[in-house]
């Protein structure tokens, strides 16, 4: 009966945020995203609380719900969007920036907490250089990239989960801070340069949902879930025809690839609801996979060394990649949104797409992070070489 009750929670909670944010004047200031991420884990650290239990196959709906929302979210969210080749050059640099942002960090923060992590850890004196190494590939790739990585550089089990499990703690306070204050105050250090005539209004007023349960609604969304399930299907099949260490990397660069193309079909482009019902898999997506972050898993004491590592890496490379935008006058949408797909890897990028109102970077945050999971195991070896020097 509780695994019900959860899963009724995931998917209605979005629809009364949504609600309150239109009805509540402090809530609607938060937004929908930051809201549910909020109460995802306040949800996830339930278990926390004396006398209270969680069910136990709630980490098995977790993974299923944070797993499917996202590919079927890809294609609604991109079919309506219009692509000029023009800003791609601004997007290229934007993919740079943050991975030379990521690669700066990493080594900054060798120099820094390496010490500190060899000297605590029995195993032998390179244990720094090998995490600096995951953490090159997963913070411009993703788990797929950090649990390759373990693999090559001999990384032990115990390892491994605690990189993970501060990985989620470190990625949680980094959206966290993005969807309160970082984007805000990111738009106002970089300026936004350019205003998109399909930018979703802060402040609209209006329901985009109005209509939806209509006869005329309900048929559009029959298509538009067949549409999106159809695509992640053959995605998904086409992905399935290369090793499993690139299946992720496939799948999004066919589902990509796939949805940017059927935006073109001019019937397609301009069905109604598209958009809008992407966008509620993604308010889905974030309250479930805050509910995963459950500090009570954590060994904080452990490896603070380590923890202080991660932290490092993720908000240096951030604050190089603003500088470097500065400078290069690099959008500040197209700089955060890059920033998310290098340190968060693309499931997470059309949350902050949602979280900035701007579906006109989707595309892009996609294809920087595909580049980031094929360059990520790379340059994670490649560093790891390197601080061997050190």
């Amino acid at each position: 009966m509780g695994i019900v009750v959860f899963t009724l929670v995931f998917l209605l909670a979005p629809a009364l945020v949504l609600y309150l944010c239109g009805h509540v004047k402090f809530i609607g200031k938060m937004g929908p995203v930051l809201t549910l991420y909020l109460l995802g884990a306040f949800i996830g650290n339930l278990g926390a609380i004396p006398g209270v239990s969680m069910p136990e196959n709630l980490l098995s709906l977790q993974h299923f719900l944070s797993s499917v929302t996202v590919p079927v979210a890809i294609p609604l969210m991109l079919i309506g969007c219009t692509f000029r080749k023009g800003e791609a050059g601004g997007h290229f640099m934007a993919l740079l920036t943050g991975l030379f942002g990521v690669l700066v960090a990493v080594v900054l923060g060798f120099l820094v907490f390496g010490p500190s992590i060899d000297a605590g850890d029995a195993s032998g004196n390179d244990s720094a250089a090998k995490i600096g190494g995951m953490l090159a590939g997963v913070y411009t790739g993703g788990t797929i990239n950090l649990a390759s990585l373990k693999t090559m550089l001999g990384v032990s089990d115990a390892t491994y989960l605690l990189l993970n499990g501060y990985d989620m703690l470190i990625g949680f306070l980094y959206l966290v801070f993005l969807v309160s204050v970082g984007i805000k105050l990111i738009r106002y250090l970089l300026g936004n340069k350019e205003v998109h005539n399909d930018q979703v209004s802060e402040k609209s007023e209006e329901n985009p949902y109005k209509g939806l349960w209509s006869k005329r609604g309900l048929r559009v969304l029959a298509v538009l879930i067949v549409f999106a399930l159809v695509l992640c299907g053959v995605s998904y099949g086409v992905a399935k025809l290369f090793p499993n260490s690139q299946l992720m990397t496939i799948f999004i660069l066919m589902l990509t690839t796939l949805s940017i193309a059927s935006s073109f079909v001019t019937r397609l482009r301009t069905l109604p609801y598209s958009y809008d019902v992407g966008m509620y898999c993604i308010y889905i997506f974030s309250i479930v996979v805050a509910s995963m972050a459950d500090i009570t898993n954590l060994n904080l004491i452990g490896g603070m060394g380590m923890l202080g590592y991660l932290a490092f890496v993720v908000f240096v490379s951030m604050a190089v990649q603003v500088t470097l935008s500065k400078v290069l006058k690099i959008d500040s949408d197209v700089m955060i949104i890059s920033s998310v797909a290098c340190l968060c890897s693309p499931p997470f990028v059309p949350m902050i797409s949602a979280a900035m109102r701007n579906k006109r970077v989707l595309a892009a945050g996609l294809a920087i992070g595909i580049v980031g999971y094929a360059a990520g195991n790379y340059l994670g070896f490649l560093i790891y070489r390197l601080l061997l020097l050190f």
